[in-house]
């Protein structure tokens, strides 16, 4: 088993409000009125996973550009705001990390050298965020071959290591899309339950129907439509509205450095 470290153990990091403002990350703030959608969000997945006694749940998307690690960012925020959870987030979209950029993080040492098994000490990786019950557990950009390190005896250790961890602790694995590549199906089946974002617009109904498919029989807690338009969404800011584009395939494999 490995060694999950206390948020106490970890090195501070707080996250400067103009790169949260620049990444739409407004889950801590309470008084931002985008963020109420999320605090919704964080009521009804944390009363499902207590219920299903889930401990690790994965968000992802049927294709990229849905804004998954988005939502994932702010369902975090939120969640660090409850008194009685300890929460950590993972960056298991290995080939397009973007955890640590939605949160202005940077550093050498990130979650692919744990996967890669060059340490074992994820107080190396992680990043505990002041004021709340938030930690970080970043990747850094890389060429690692991510089926190797996802279907690794170690990382299924690891798994079964979090799943031991108490119960006021609960986990959120930030997962790539299923149909970018075969990780999220690797993982599915080591997880407890996943959290389907749907874009409003560009998801199929096949897409989510044949995504929930592959990804079974891990149980899919729940779905969020992002980017909607009309009803209760828009009175509280929940259509976003901020730009998010849509990513072809071939997109997602590109580094941020080489896009325009």
């Amino acid at each position: 088993m490995f060694r999950i470290p206390d948020q106490t153990e970890l090195p501070e990091f707080a996250p400067a409000p103009e790169v949260l403002d620049s990444n739409h990350v407004v889950g801590f703030n309470n008084r931002h009125v985008a963020s109420r959608p999320f605090s919704l969000l964080r009521s009804q997945l944390v009363k499902r996973m207590r219920a299903g006694g889930y401990k690790i749940v994965g968000v992802t998307s049927p294709a990229p550009g849905a804004g998954k690690s988005f939502l994932s960012a702010n369902i975090a925020a939120s969640m660090s705001r409850l008194s009685n959870v300890k929460t950590l987030v993972f960056d298991l979209d290995v080939r397009r990390a973007s955890l640590a950029a939605n949160f202005g993080l940077s550093g050498e040492i990130g979650l692919e050298r744990f996967l890669a098994g060059e340490t074992d000490d994820l107080t190396k990786v992680g990043r505990h965020v002041p004021g709340g019950n938030l930690s970080l557990y970043p990747c850094f950009p890389n060429d690692l071959d991510t089926v190797d390190l996802l279907s690794s005896e170690r990382f299924e250790l690891f798994v079964k290591t979090l799943k031991t961890l108490p119960d006021d602790v609960l986990v959120i694995f930030d997962m790539p899309p299923v149909f970018a590549n075969d990780d999220t199906i690797v993982m599915a089946s080591l997880i407890d339950a996943y959290l389907m974002v749907i874009e409003q617009g560009r998801t199929s109904g096949k897409q989510v129907s044949d995504s929930m498919r592959l990804l079974d029989p891990s149980v899919c807690i729940g779905s969020v439509l992002n980017r909607y338009e009309g009803g209760l969404g828009d009175a509280y800011g929940y259509g976003f509205g901020y730009g998010y584009g849509y990513d072809k395939y071939s997109d997602y494999y590109k580094s941020e450095d080489a896009k325009p």
